[in-house]
C-alpha cells in the first residue's frame, strides 16, 4: 500500500484519533473508508447529473421520443 503525507486541522486529527471508537483497526482504515465514501458520493452525483442531462435531451427531442417508442413496440408489458 502506498503512503501519503498531508496536513489536517486539529479537530480532524482528534476525530481520526478516535478511530477505535468508530470500529476501525487503525487510523489508515478510517481514512481509506472516508476516501472511498467521498469517491462514491462524487461518482453518484456525476451519475445523477448525467441522468438529468439525458432526461432533458430526451424530453426536448421529439425524434428521440419517437425512436424510443418504435424500439419498445412489441415488448412485453
Amino acid at each position: 500500500m502506498q503512503q501519503a503525507k498531508f496536513s489536517i486541522e486539529e479537530a480532524q486529527a482528534k476525530f481520526i484519533g478516535n478511530f477505535k471508537s468508530y470500529g476501525f483497526k487503525d487510523k489508515s482504515a478510517l481514512i481509506r473508508t472516508a476516501i472511498d465514501h467521498f469517491k462514491n458520493k462524487l461518482e453518484l452525483e456525476n451519475l445523477r447529473k448525467s441522468a438529468e442531462l439525458y432526461s432533458e435531451i430526451y424530453f426536448e427531442n421529439d425524434n428521440l421520443k419517437e425512436l424510443t417508442e418504435t424500439a419498445i413496440t412489441g415488448w412485453p408489458e
